[in-house]
């Protein structure tokens, strides 16, 4: 395989894992921009989706009723974590709400294990498991399927909170929440939403990347990592930082870990170097993210 093969394959693997690492990025921006606050539970939904997928799957439902139950279960978790965990700490500093959601985390992982084993399980793929070739690259059918879910859920997103009433409530809040509560906006509602959007991004994240890279309870904690990372990088407070972060660190680690064995002397399975890495080096030279701006304590 030549040079540019080898980098157009990397690229499709890329932008394939980036596309699940924007979601899970997207769902921390939007909970970061409504409370002030990073849920370190967001790769637990993740988890969740791809192993409530494979459950539903096992029942005989079909794959459409597969997606949607999975996403609809995963995002009732995402409103039970904020009214019984978080609503009752309110008042309480950042840093205890954020080890609060970590609390969560272990919780969700420790109830997985149990539900479900340590065991990693399959799920079909959604159409055909033949792989073809473009520009010598081999693509799966699963990885559009992958992008595919990404791009409907952004561009959802986009259309929600640019001509909604709710979607513009949350951007207030995201804006000043004082101000927002001050013209009648209900704060708690709109907090609650965003945790059920955040954690039905995740979901679905979960249940469509599951045919490729299998489902077991402990990988959300790397996703959950990954996409902290893909945040970081397109600047914690932009939706569209918090996209091109991910498919940007996505990219770059597929590469990272084809090229590194030979051109770094890296090992290919320390692909998580590469990662932190590019989070060290974006947090040296541009702490607020590519797309970031400085943001100002308001709350």
């Amino acid at each position: 395989m030549s040079l540019a093969q080898q980098l157009l394959q990397f690229l499709v693997t890329g932008v394939t894992n980036g596309s699940i690492y924007a979601l899970v990025a997207l769902g921390f921006v939007i909970i970061y921009n409504t409370t002030g606050i990073i849920n370190f539970a967001q790769g637990e939904f993740v988890m969740l989706g791809g192993l409530l997928a494979v459950s539903f799957h096992a029942w005989g439902l079909p794959m459409p009723l597969v997606l949607l139950a999975s996403v609809a279960v995963v995002t009732v978790v995402g409103c039970a974590l904020d009214r019984l965990a978080l609503r009752p700490l309110r008042r309480a500093s950042v840093i205890s709400l954020i080890i609060v959601t970590i609390g969560a985390s272990f919780s969700l992982r420790g109830a997985a294990k149990l539900v479900w084993g340590a065991d990693a399980f399959r799920l079909p793929a959604f159409s055909t498991k033949s792989s073809f070739f473009v520009g010598g690259a081999a693509v799966r059918p699963q990885d559009f399927w992958v992008v595919g879910a990404t791009a409907v859920a952004l561009a959802a997103f986009y259309l929600f909170f640019r001509f909604t009433v709710a979607g513009k409530a949350m951007r207030a809040c995201a804006i000043n929440s004082r101000a927002a509560q001050l013209v009648g906006i209900n704060v708690d509602r709109m907090i609650l939403l965003s945790f059920a959007l955040s954690a039905a991004l995740s979901g679905l994240g979960g249940v469509v990347i599951t045919p490729i890279t299998n489902a077991e309870y402990s990988r959300g904690t790397a996703l959950a990592l990954k996409g902290f990372c893909g945040a970081i990088v397109g600047g914690l407070g932009s939706t569209g930082g918090a996209v091109l972060g991910g498919l940007l660190l996505g990219v770059l680690e597929a590469i990272g870990v084809g090229f590194g064995p030979e051109f770094l002397h890296i090992p290919s399975g320390c692909r998580d170097v590469f990662s932190f890495g590019i989070l060290l080096l974006m947090l040296f030279v541009r702490p607020s993210g590519l797309l970031g701006r400085r943001r100002r304590e308001d709350r």
